[in-house]
């Protein structure tokens, strides 16, 4: 700025003495004319004379205000380059980004990143628009850019208040009232569990279940089953809920029954009978006679009474969902047993992540009613979704505070969700760098055309192991969809599925499991996945029936769980490789050994007997020397003394020499001729029923 100003006060100087020096020589001329135009030109002369020195206070003016602009330029020039700096792009960065994300968070084209990694320690040739770039690499790409970086940080909410509903306090003793006992049936598959209700209650339940899961839940046996896996499955529920057990022994009206053998296999479990001393009622029933089950039903009653069960049937209520399903023409609906409370039309309940204003409630028998107690079962109409099966019931005060819990719920559980998907992408991202570390290790002494070439071969063999390993993941895998009439139905099953332990021979994928008939999602998702549809007590229409077929998706359809698990277990065993099962066709032993020579070379011969069956010559042989297996394959030659032949029946003699020269005969060993058969192979998964 100083080199400006002086510059333009030379200038200024310059201009000003060239005008005075002019003056003075007009000053000169008008002193010579002055008697002349004294008298005519007289505010002209003046003026001449005065103008030249006022020229001086005016180039003051001038240079001061252009020393000003000149000034608040400057300023300005600097302001804007400070601004510039300021405001250098920032660049939203996080560890183990990609190269393809950080172009994309650059706004740039991936070659900017390529370019910039140019002449560094990293192998450009290694890496792929979706390959992990370390935290070094990330800054030197960002600072070439000309760019600010800045680490992105997980975004972290505002500590939610939490906003969870939960039980009360225990009720004060005294406020207390007698119950009803909560019975669970519980046993093995065609135990006749369902049997065992239609009779106690007086319906025709086993008629519509068809065999199917009974959900309302005392243990029984089946006399002539006796103690099985499901049973002591039984009794080891009863044993954590901590829940007394009343024996009930079923089927005693077969002729093979051994109850007294099933007292005995259950003292193995800790369940002692009263009469071996412990506290266990045993009743021996039939369920299908309807015998001594007035018995079973006083045991109840008495245990009941033992136990003093009581319940608060004020202030909210509190329950447990036994079962949920979706009715066409009510929505969603549960069966619940209040434990606490009296539970009214109108009420605001939630469980798990949804909730209801109750809109309708009715018996076990459909009737409708206008309250429930505890220990009473009640269906409930009004819910927004369907809860699960086992899910806590409470009531609140409100729909905005049902709202506001099942809302913290949701929160909570997406919150564990961003952790462990967290977690996950960090393995993912330490496995990457390794990978990425050890190909920079491996790679790093090569010339890079020897180093592209090797590259190049990977690429090729792992694209035809790909397709391979695809190949034998579509075969030995079987991916399955359950859908469900109800909530506890589908929860069993995939409990069953839970069982499964033959990964090794074929993987059992759950895709997909739901309440209500097939839909044309569920027939979309087979397709995608390969896989099977398994429905209970459900229904697939026509049009989906049609679309399945098209897309090449089985549908299998079953009302007894027990069919629907024999059906899986075939599906898993087709999945299998056939296994090959050697079948004997005939026996020899070899009494005598002895060479021929053949050409230059001399070749070992046995001298055999059939014993047993026959020996053919196209067929495959082995041969066992004290019990062990030394050799297999085919014949050269079998002759029957000295004419070729293809068979040798039982109790004829046969020279034969073998496809392996190397192998030597000895007198006692054995010949076995057998042929190869292809078996489906069948899971070994075994359920438990």
């Amino acid at each position: 700025m100083n080199q400006k100003i002086l510059k333009l006060e030379n200038l200024l100087r310059f201009h000003t003495v060239f005008r005075q020096l002019h003056s003075l020589r007009q000053r000169r001329m008008l002193a010579q004319w002055n008697h002349v135009f004294s008298s005519a030109y007289p505010v002209w002369t003046a003026q001449l004379c005065i103008r030249p020195w006022q020229t001086d206070p005016l180039i003051g003016v001038v240079l001061s205000q252009y020393r000003l602009l000149v000034t608040k330029k400057e300023e300005r020039s600097q302001k804007s380059q400070l601004f510039s700096t300021k405001s250098k792009k920032e660049v939203e960065v996080w560890i183990g980004m990609t190269i393809e994300e950080l172009a994309r968070a650059m706004k740039k084209d991936v070659d900017n990143v390529y370019e910039a990694l140019m002449n560094t320690a990293i192998d450009i040739d290694s890496l792929e628009a979706h390959s992990c770039l370390d935290e070094v690499w990330i800054k030197e790409v960002v600072k070439k850019a000309g760019m600010k970086l800045k680490w992105s940080k997980l975004k972290q909410d505002k500590v939610r208040e939490n906003k969870d509903a939960v039980r009360r306090p225990q009720a004060d003793p005294a406020l207390l009232t007698p119950r009803s006992p909560v019975v669970t049936i519980m046993g093995h598959v065609d135990h006749g569990k369902t049997t065992l209700l239609d009779k106690l209650r007086k319906t025709q339940v086993a008629a519509m279940e068809a065999g199917g899961i009974t959900q309302h839940i005392g243990a029984f046996l089946a006399a002539d089953d006796g103690v099985m896996k499901q049973t002591v499955e039984s009794i080891q529920h009863a044993k954590d809920a901590q829940v007394p057990v009343i024996l009930a022994i079923n089927k005693c009206d077969k002729a093979e029954a051994e109850p007294e053998k099933v007292k005995k296999e259950l003292l193995a479990y800790d369940v002692v009978c009263e009469d071996y001393g412990g506290d266990v009622q045993a009743v021996h029933i039939s369920a299908l006679t309807g015998d001594n089950l007035m018995a079973l039903a006083e045991a109840t009653i008495a245990l009941a009474e033992m136990l003093e069960l009581k319940a608060d049937p004020t202030g909210p209520v509190e329950g447990t969902v036994i079962e949920s399903f979706t009715d066409k023409g009510r929505g969603p609906v549960t069966t619940a047993i209040i434990q606490r409370g009296t539970l009214r039309k109108g009420s605001i309940l939630v469980a798990g992540k949804s909730w209801a204003k109750v809109r309708l409630m009715f018996d076990e028998n459909g009737k409708t009613i206008h309250e429930a107690c505890p220990s009473m079962p009640v269906g409930i109409v009004g819910w927004r979704d369907l809860p699960s099966a086992g899910d806590e019931i409470l009531e609140v005060e409100s729909e905005p505070r049902a709202r506001a819990v099942v809302d913290w719920r949701k929160y909570e559980r997406e919150q564990e969700k961003n952790k462990e998907d967290l977690k996950i992408i960090e393995e993912k991202r330490k496995e990457h760098q390794e990978a990425q570390q050890k190909a920079r290790e491996k790679y790093g002494n090569m010339h890079w055309k020897e180093r592209s070439f090797l590259k190049y071969q990977e690429k090729k063999e792992q694209r035809h192991l790909q397709s391979k390993e695809k190949e034998e993941r579509d075969s030995h895998v079987l991916p399955i969809i359950i859908k469900g009439d109800v909530d506890g139905s589908v929860e069993a099953i995939v409990n069953i599925m839970d069982t499964y332990d033959a990964s090794h021979e074929c993987k059992l994928e759950l895709v997909h499991f739901g309440v209500g008939d097939v839909s044309e999602n569920d027939v979309n998702l087979a397709e995608t996945f390969r896989g099977v549809i398994y429905g209970f007590n459900v229904n697939a229409g026509n049009v989906i029936q049609k679309s399945a077929a098209k897309k090449g998706v089985k549908i299998k359809l079953h009302k007894i769980i027990y069919h629907l698990i024999e059906d899986l277990q075939e599906e898993l065993s087709s999945r299998l490789p056939c296994t090959v099962e050697e079948h004997p066709i005939g026996e020899a032993s070899i009494l005598a050994t002895f060479s021929v020579t053949e050409g230059k070379k001399k070749v070992p011969v046995a001298g055999c007997r059939v014993q047993k069956g026959q020996l053919e010559k196209q067929k495959k042989f082995k041969l066992i020397r004290n019990g062990g297996i030394i050799w297999k394959g085919s014949l050269t030659s079998l002759k029957h003394h000295k004419d070729d032949i293809s068979v040798i029946k039982t109790g004829m003699d046969c020279g034969l020499s073998l496809s392996e020269e190397k192998i030597e005969f000895k007198v006692g060993d054995e010949i076995v001729c057998y042929e190869e058969k292809e078996v489906p192979a069948k899971t070994s998964w075994d359920p438990g029923f």
